[in-house]
């Protein structure tokens, strides 16, 4: 149960507000701070987090980077951690918020409740950067969506030892590529062309929110003719880097995160397109049959995913190589 503890109105000004929330973990508590401390993780584990990135820092201190959603729009910022393993609690305070909100910070704290169970705090403080109520309320709403959601995928994925690791696949593909850099990484960021670059893409549905950021939902076709519709949102890092989380998962997933990587080998370039992968257990038989099993579920997305990969780096090669526009025009 999860529950969320507004400070009195009383207590605060009107641009300023702070929020508890609390979860009851069946794990043990050294597994749950693992999760809360290691970042790198976070975007296959929490609904909101797109993307997160160590910056810097010696295992007490750290900088990150963090994508998330925040209702209907993205969010990008950059924390400053003091993690403190012994107490377990992980402390973070905003240095470059987004408006609407001007300071935010708030600790996580992992206290035992036995062996094999936990409590999980999380409290924020915040401030917005504007008079206004709807500047606040907005915050409020987005820390109360986005806490509930995190602390739930949290304790579910504390509470299944082992089955992250047992459902869990990264893998990639690669091509080499005899042309520009450039060209490769305009392939691949350029999504809006893909339904006429693409033979697997039918639709695609672009928006550019920020510098940098774009929310991509397209349609694509199997090899047995079925359509599926997936929605992600990519973070470009040129010239050489783009990464991704699926909003939109199929069935059998619970979690697909990605990455594009371009890096100059020789007088070319080596095109990798990276998979993490989560499948959901309890969609295997719908999808793949009663007989079938993790693995088989692994296999099967591993082969979709990276056949429709390999497509897009191989026109990405042909288009670099091949069907750049000329200098001249």
């Amino acid at each position: 149960m999860t529950r969320t503890i507004p400070q009195p109105a009383a207590d605060r000004g009107t641009r300023s507000g702070a929020a508890r929330h609390r979860i009851a973990v069946a794990a043990p508590a050294r597994t749950v701070y693992g999760i809360v401390a290691d970042v790198a993780t976070w975007p296959r584990i929490f609904p909101p987090t797109v993307h997160a990135e160590r910056v810097e820092g010696d295992g007490r201190t750290e900088r990150i980077r963090l994508w998330a959603t925040a209702g209907d729009t993205v969010k990008t910022w950059t924390s400053r951690r003091e993690l403190d393993d012994e107490a377990m609690t992980a402390a973070f305070r905003q240095e470059i918020p987004q408006s609407p909100v001007a300071a935010m910070s708030g600790t996580w704290t992992v206290t035992p409740t036995g062996d094999t169970s936990c409590e999980v705090v999380l409290d924020h403080e915040f401030t917005a950067d504007s008079d206004a109520p709807e500047a606040l309320a907005w915050i409020e709403q987005a820390v109360d969506r986005n806490s509930t959601a995190e602390l739930e995928a949290l304790r579910s994925t504390a509470e299944a030892p082992g089955a992250l690791d047992e459902l869990l696949l990264t893998f990639e593909d690669a091509v080499s590529v005899d042309g520009p850099l450039a060209d490769v990484y305009d392939f691949v960021w350029q999504a809006h062309a893909w339904p006429q670059r693409l033979p697997h893409v039918s639709r695609v549905d672009l928006g550019t929110p920020g510098p940098d950021l774009q929310v991509l939902e397209m349609d694509t076709k199997a090899k047995d003719g079925s359509r599926h519709t997936t929605k992600s949102i990519r973070v470009g890092f040129a010239p050489g880097r783009i990464v991704y989380k699926q909003l939109r998962v199929p069935a059998m997933l619970t979690a697909h995160t990605g990455e594009w990587v371009l890096t100059e080998a020789g007088d070319g370039v080596r095109a990798v397109s990276r998979h993490t992968i989560v499948v959901r257990r309890d969609a295997i038989a719908d999808v793949l049959g009663p007989d079938a099993t993790v693995d088989d579920a692994l296999a099967y997305a591993r082969a979709a995913l990276g056949t429709n990969s390999l497509i897009t780096l191989r026109h990405a090669k042909e288009y670099a190589e091949h069907h750049r526009p000329s200098a001249t025009g």
